[in-house]
């Protein structure tokens, strides 16, 4: 980096799952969304708590959060991560935020519980 500073900064990938909330702006009929973000911390553990507080500022209920790891992490784990996904989890890096790359609404069968 030119400016002498190394960011401590890492960006992760976050599975989020929502449940419902009125307001929430997700499909009728759909229990909730399942949302593929990259969000920016030190550690996982903050970019799960930043990711968790913006979806909530969003009227959206986060229920639960999987970890799949930095940039790094998963090319050692033999994920294929494309341009496109690169440049979003880039993005996340240069604005220190939350960026939700994908929502899937969740329909009652889609849910693993019965």
């Amino acid at each position: 980096m030119s400016d002498g500073k190394k960011s401590k900064q890492k960006v992760f990938t976050l599975l989020v799952e929502t449940g419902r909330k009125s307001g929430d702006g997700l499909p009728k009929g759909s229990t909730g969304a399942a949302l593929m973000c990259y969000a920016s911390g030190v550690d996982e553990a903050e970019a799960v708590r930043e990711t968790v507080a913006v979806l909530k500022q969003a009227d959206l209920n986060p229920l639960d959060v999987t970890g799949y790891g930095t940039l790094e992490e998963r090319e050692a784990q033999g994920h294929e991560i494309d341009a496109e996904e690169r440049g979003l989890m880039q993005r996340a890096l240069d604005e220190n935020s939350v960026v939700v790359a994908q929502m899937t609404p969740l329909y009652g069968e889609d849910q693993g519980e019965a």
